[in-house]
């Protein structure tokens, strides 16, 4: 057995703490044996190991994507979660946050956060999906994170919208509400007040800690299953009234040409869909068994089921899915295949439990026409492994 020093020892332990600082700089090492060196000292905030890092990426100042290749599980570390706003991410004091919901209301009322706080809170596991979650000219070098990043799951907490709707007594008559943000942009969007008393929420935590500044920090509305857009952050005013507002994202933004010359307007919900995690860009396999895995999800609700089909669409196979399975929540899929070492493409689809099913590229198209570019795109993507086992994106013209 090989003698170690106690010099060698404060040079290791000094050395792992150097190569922490530099990790971002340098390839990341360790001590030959963990426990001839003195490991870290405890600290008030805790990082990832530095052999872990995950990054999102970023797409020009407004948006950056989550890394779904990195990652295991359901739930999204919120250093991670996508991001996307419309004139950057504003810095508002929680002391001097204040939410005031009125118009037809009976009683006007001005909330702190403090107050937010007070009314019992809930807590829901939901995802997050900008509307234009699709990369449409994507090329073979594409990770599933650069493909349709712009979705991500956490745990909010908050207070039901329809608490605070009890407590200042909306009218009958109400049939819309404005949520406006205090962001430089003033989003703003007109939203059905049925969704309220369904189950959005004012939500001011994630994953157990206040919400990301990203996300909406000190409060930001959740309207689970619905596009990303419409979940207005850094909420400040609700106005109630019984017609929508007609603001600029819901007119000159967020609306759908159609093939038959109508706009689709108001296209809230986001349909099921999956999306394959691995083996994907830039992985590379050897013949054998190969465990086929990603994440389905749906707005209308539960994922009853994922198709995974090997050999370009011909056959499907039902996947396992991972409990728990909950509603309007990221789900993750599973599917043993043995890879002969021939080249193969490899597909998903997702199947809600409405009975709706992914549709192919061709099939949304059909359905939509070619102007509904460039919100609520979820077709059927594919992976081709080469005979080589390098693995790349299947790049598809849209038209």
């Amino acid at each position: 057995m090989k003698k170690v020093s106690r010099r060698t020892v404060l040079a290791s332990a000094v050395g792992a703490v150097a190569l922490h600082k530099t990790a971002t700089t340098a390839a990341p090492q360790a001590p030959s044996d963990s426990t001839k060196a003195t490991g870290r000292p405890s600290s008030t905030l805790g990082q990832r190991s530095s052999f872990e890092q995950p990054k999102r990426l970023t797409g020009g100042a407004a948006a950056s994507r989550t890394p779904h290749q990195d990652l295991t599980g359901m739930i999204t570390p919120s250093d991670l979660h996508f991001e996307r706003h419309h004139a950057g991410v504003p810095a508002i004091d929680p002391r001097r946050y204040s939410l005031v919901i009125h118009g037809l209301v009976e009683r006007p009322m001005v909330f702190s956060l403090a107050d937010l706080r007070r009314f019992p809170s809930i807590s829901r596991i939901c995802f997050l999906e900008c509307s234009g979650n699709f990369n449409r000219t994507a090329g073979p070098e594409t990770t599933p994170q650069a493909l349709a990043g712009m979705t991500s799951q956490s745990e909010w907490t908050g207070v039901g919208l329809a608490t605070l709707f009890r407590e200042v007594g909306v009218r009958p008559a109400a049939t819309w509400f404005l949520a406006e943000s205090q962001d430089a942009a003033v989003m703003a969007r007109s939203i059905p007040v049925a969704k309220a008393w369904d189950d959005a929420m004012i939500a001011y935590a994630q994953n157990g800690e206040a919400i990301r500044p990203e996300q909406g920090y000190p409060a930001r509305l959740l309207l689970p299953g619905w596009e990303g857009n419409a979940n207005v952050k850094w909420i400040r005013r609700i106005e109630l009234s019984d017609r929508p507002f007609m603001t600029r994202e819901e007119t000159s933004k967020y609306t759908e040409p159609l093939s038959d010359g109508t706009i689709r307007q108001f296209s809230f919900l986001m349909d099921a869909r999956s999306l394959i995690t691995y083996p994907t860009y830039p992985a590379t396999l050897t013949p054998g068994w190969v465990e086929i895995t990603g994440i389905a999800w749906s707005g209308s609700g539960l994922i009853r089921r994922v198709d995974v089909s090997t050999d370009s669409g011909k056959t499907w196979t039902a996947a396992a899915l991972q409990a728990p399975v909950l509603p309007k929540a990221h789900t993750r899929f599973r599917h043993l295949w043995n890879w002969s070492g021939r080249e193969a493409v490899i597909m998903s689809r997702a199947v809600d439990e409405t009975g709706y099913v992914q549709p192919t590229r061709a099939e949304l198209i059909a359905a939509r026409g070619p102007g509904s570019l460039p919100y609520h795109l979820n077709p059927i993507v594919a992976w081709v492994i080469r005979s080589d086992g390098t693995v790349v994106y299947r790049e598809e013209a849209w038209g």
